[in-house]
């Protein structure tokens, strides 16, 4: 459903990471946003199905300064994907316009969907409500608690801040294989995904599917305990973790890292994962590489000892705890493995390759 509130309002000049006094205009051109078309996707069902309420205490900014915006439910698996590919398509006569301003209310996966469906990202400037359960891109921008502080700052227009994106490839996925599924994805697996704020394969990804059905994330979410979800699950999937090898190429090396027993691999944009989980505190989301955590071989009472020290990220006091930065990494698992972006889950792979796109990402904050 898609409400259209088409008041007149005057742009603001955007510059990347500078701030510019207003320009003076006459006449009808006085107001600072006239003209600009915001489109703002909501997940209705975050924030424990708060979702539309934030939303709607916050049309009335939009109202109220005579902003024209657009607004559309998410609704369901997919869809944002969708509605952000018609948002995003390029001009049917081939001319250059503006750049699509979107803002997106819901999680880091409503974030990670609608990634998937941006056809240009130089024509997208993409603005973030976190209203997640876990909120890891929110956590490592800094952005305000408040809702409406956030929009403010957004519709003030003042800071463009780029950031690093990452892309994760099935290496081995091949037409009509009968892999295991998410419970909750469509059989259709697309060959690539994309990512803000980490991929993963293993433990960490088995978690985020166990997550996307799991009584415990309702049930702490309507108690403010949302964290503690991934904690809790993490929990579970530890004793049922299986023995697994890797091979792990950097960038262009051709001799591999060999770890004999894995429990999982994180590719990091941004420092945090699993809502909080500090796994990369040294990522830099512009530097153009990935941080990899890479978790081998640790007694299962040491695994539960350190899993607690990862949300300070101290956890590389451990010795099967190593830490790599590269731009491209290939990894191979001597079985499929569970593999997350952002925290959805498709499907599992024994091959996977995974690149940063160096500051593809324009945020509005």
């Amino acid at each position: 459903m898609i409400k259209n509130n088409g008041c007149q309002a005057l742009p603001a000049i955007l510059m990347f990471n500078r701030r510019y006094p207003a320009a003076r205009h006459s006449g009808s051109d006085r107001h600072p946003r006239r003209n600009i078309m915001y489109h703002i996707i909501v997940n209705p069902a975050s924030k424990s199905g708060r979702g539309r309420v934030i939303w709607e205490e916050l049309e009335q900014i939009f109202r109220k300064e005579g902003i024209p915006h657009k607004v559309l439910y998410s609704k369901g698996v997919g869809h944002v994907t969708k509605v952000v590919e018609r948002l995003t398509a390029p001009d049917k006569e081939g001319t250059d316009r503006p750049p699509v301003k979107l803002i997106i209310l819901g999680g880091d996966g409503t974030i990670n969907e609608a990634l998937q469906g941006i056809r240009d990202f130089d024509k997208v400037l993409l603005g973030y409500i976190p209203t997640g359960s876990s909120n890891d891109l929110a956590r490592d921008l800094n952005l305000p608690k408040d809702p409406k502080k956030i929009l403010r700052n957004i519709l003030k227009g003042n800071t463009i801040r780029t950031m690093d994106l990452g892309v994760l490839t099935y290496s081995d996925i091949i037409a009509g294989d009968e892999r295991e599924r998410s419970r909750i994805k469509s059989s259709a697996v697309p060959a690539h995904r994309f990512f803000a704020v980490s991929s993963g394969i293993g433990f960490d990804a088995a978690v985020c599917e166990e997550a996307l059905t799991s009584r415990f994330k309702s049930t702490l979410n309507k108690l403010g305990l949302g964290k503690l979800t991934y904690l809790t699950i993490a929990l579970q999937q530890l004793i049922a973790a299986k023995r697994v090898s890797c091979d792990i190429y950097l960038d262009e090396e051709q001799t591999p890292i060999h770890i004999d027993r894995l429990l999982f691999t994180a590719f990091m944009i941004h420092k945090y994962e699993g809502g909080g989980f500090q796994f990369c505190p040294m990522a830099d989301d512009s530097d153009g590489k990935l941080d990899l955590c890479i978790v081998g071989s640790l007694p299962k009472p040491v695994i539960l000892a350190a899993l607690p020290t990862a949300f300070f990220g101290k956890h590389y006091i451990f010795s099967s705890i190593r830490h790599y930065a590269a731009s491209k990494v290939r990894f191979q698992t001597s079985i499929p493995l569970w593999v997350h972006t952002d925290g959805e889950v498709y499907t599992k792979s024994n091959s996977i390759t995974v690149s940063c796109l160096p500051q593809k990402i324009k945020l509005m904050m």
